[in-house]
């Protein structure tokens, strides 16, 4: 990746940062996205990427800096947890669409035509087991990392051809801030520690193959692959990182 410039959103925690980490240590510049940039690895930008405005903000920064992006890894999400379907009001709907769906969709409208005219690029969308099998929940979440997969599909046809290719990493169970708090959740609910709820999830409600969650870091490999030209054959395709959940179900 040494040379390659590498924007990374919702990179000041979780999957983010840990792709932002591991593209930097592979030699990328790395220029990372986030409300909370405290944490962030390499250059960062604050910008909340639920309106256009805050993309905007991003791709002056790229170009400014640096004129064009090499590589775009759309991982910012909302996902927060509700008792029933209906507890998602029009709000929640569109502010989850605005950020897991639309900031994507800006910022490819934006940085892939830069990536085509300057030979080629790398897109990674960051979506979830969810699109596949979805939660009533956190059913706007499911429904827009479903979304993320014909976007991945459709822009992988249109600009194959033009040397940038598109893919979704699709996590399954992954430590992140969004997890803890379901694991709280869950231990509050059956009056047990978050290390049992843990473990408890893992083994008895999805059964994991691998018999534990992912770590961010296991997600981040798999970025890096379809990031780097090691993976120049592949575009349009779904990776699960999901310690086989899928398989279980």
């Amino acid at each position: 990746m040494k040379g390659k410039i590498a924007v990374v959103t919702g990179a000041g925690s979780g999957i983010g940062l840990a792709v932002a980490r591991r593209l930097a240590a592979e030699g990328a510049e790395v220029l990372s996205v986030d409300l909370d940039i405290s944490a962030c690895a390499g250059t960062a930008v604050a910008a909340d990427l639920g309106d256009a405005a805050g993309v905007d903000a991003v791709v002056r920064a790229v170009t400014d800096r640096y004129g064009a992006a090499d590589v775009l890894v759309n991982n910012a999400a909302v996902a927060p947890y509700r008792d029933t379907f209906t507890d998602i009001d029009d709000a929640a709907w569109q502010r989850t669409w605005e950020v897991n769906v639309m900031s994507c969709v800006r910022l490819c409208r934006a940085l892939i035509p830069l990536m085509a005219g300057r030979g080629g690029g790398s897109v990674v969308n960051i979506g979830s087991e969810a699109a596949r099998h979805p939660k009533h929940y956190m059913l706007d979440y499911a429904v827009s990392k479903a979304a993320l997969l014909s976007l991945t599909k459709g822009l992988a046809q249109e600009y194959g051809p033009r040397g940038v290719r598109v893919n979704t990493v699709a996590p399954g169970p992954t430590r992140t801030a969004t997890m803890n708090a379901y694991l709280a959740s869950v231990a509050d609910r059956l009056g047990i520690d978050v290390s049992t709820a843990a473990d408890h999830v893992v083994h008895e409600l999805r059964r994991l193959p691998l018999g534990r969650m992912n770590e961010p870091e296991d997600v981040a490999e798999v970025v890096l692959f379809l990031a780097s030209d090691r993976a120049r054959q592949v575009t349009g395709s779904e990776y699960a990182v999901n310690a086989g959940s899928t398989a279980s179900m």
